[in-house]
């Protein structure tokens, strides 16, 4: 290894812990609930820790494997897992992930000396770079679907114009997935399988391509575009864990700690799945991702005068961090509550239902029906046997 390993682990104390661990949880939470892995949060978040760029990827998608897999076994529970997807996705995915994490390792080792901020400049500034392109075009495409489904016919499923163009073109050999209820041309998953590694290997997220495209364009359900996502992302997360570890660029301490928020967090936000409308679910995923999206566009500048592009104080570097951080963290927690609020409604409604039933059956026989009384019906029956 050319890179001395106290260089790029932070050194953490309570506080550092505690904000690692809020990070898995409320990732945990909308990763459930999104199905999109909940790195779009918890990379950023490493980052404004101090981390760099290329470790925060390495330690979020190690952690990827493990949460990807407790996720991914509760929708499969609820039925939302379409596996022969999963597998012809994988195929393309792992060579995304390959090329993304060269990328990011040359990147880091070739910016500076690889021992100073020239180095994770280099790393950061092309990841949020990633980031904040890619994500504000789901971002953007997902609330203008869901507010003019809303606006429209009140909750309405995601547009399907993608997909029904392309079932207009001939692109044999085609694929079935049962459960998705979808016929898929083998070349569009490649693509799609491709950009999902790449994604996934660059900033530690590939759901906001995995998810959008098996919603807009498989035309697969939304539940179950977020369950088998979870199921890919089970192994994009282990074989990127492998491919970073390679490199020397993974925590394990910030990788258990984003599990111990997260593997509580996932169950409420796949339940969540059951209980919120498709179209709340659509609104709550874009304007959290928009919100993530300014969050790092915030700590862009800092990037920029660390490479010597822009010439700043050195000292707004922690005033653009703070301000980046509080915009992450407001857009987490807001995204987190909405959800939790949901699903106690929900649970308590099914309380309240339940236990209405439990009274009616517990009710006196002789106040709903005479007993011992034989119906006309079944007297006539009798006799005729």
């Amino acid at each position: 290894m050319h890179t001395v390993f106290g260089d790029m682990f932070i050194s953490l104390n309570f506080s550092t812990a505690l904000q690692v661990s809020i990070l898995g949880f409320i990732g945990g939470v909308l990763s459930g609930f999104i199905g999109s892995g909940g790195a779009f949060f918890m990379t950023p978040g490493m980052m404004n820790l101090g981390v760099p760029g290329v470790v925060a990827v390495g330690s979020n998608i190690t952690h990827k494997f493990g949460k990807a897999m407790v996720g991914a076994k509760k929708h499969g529970e609820l039925g939302n897992v379409d596996k022969r997807m999963g597998v012809f996705l994988i195929l393309t995915a792992f060579v995304g992930i390959r090329i993304a994490v060269w990328i990011n390792s040359m990147l880091f080792k070739g910016g500076g000396d690889s021992h100073g901020s020239g180095g994770d400049a280099a790393s950061n500034l092309y990841i949020s770079m990633v980031f904040i392109c890619i994500l504000t075009v789901v971002a953007v495409s997902m609330l203008r679907d869901a507010l003019r489904s809303r606006d429209a016919e009140g909750d309405q499923g995601p547009s399907r114009k993608i997909a029904n163009f392309l079932s207009r073109l001939h692109l044999p050999p085609y694929i079935l997935f049962p459960v998705a209820d979808v016929q898929v041309s083998l070349w569009v998953l490649m693509a799609v399988g491709l950009a999902t590694g790449y994604l996934a290997g660059t900033i530690g997220v590939g759901g906001f391509i995995g998810v959008p495209s098996m919603i807009y364009v498989f035309g697969v359900p939304t539940a179950v575009a977020a369950g088998t996502e979870l199921y890919l992302a089970m192994f994009m997360g282990a074989f990127g864990a492998l491919n970073y570890a390679y490199q020397g660029f993974v925590d394990i301490r910030l990788t258990i700690l984003l599990y111990l928020g997260s593997l509580f967090g996932i169950f409420i936000g796949a339940y969540g799945t059951k209980v919120v409308k498709e179209v709340v679910i659509r609104i709550v995923t874009g304007t959290v991702i928009l919100l993530c999206v300014l969050s790092r566009g915030i700590a862009v500048p800092m990037y920029l005068r660390q490479l010597g592009w822009i010439q700043m104080n050195s000292q707004w570097d922690s005033y653009f961090n703070t301000a980046s951080k509080f915009m992450l963290f407001t857009a987490g927690i807001t995204g987190t509550l909405i959800i939790l609020y949901n699903v106690i409604l929900a649970y308590r409604q099914r309380r309240r239902i339940e236990h209405r039933l439990r009274e009616i059956k517990a009710a006196p026989a002789s106040s709903t029906v005479c007993v011992g009384v034989p119906e006309p019906d079944k007297i006539e029956k009798a006799a005729a046997s």
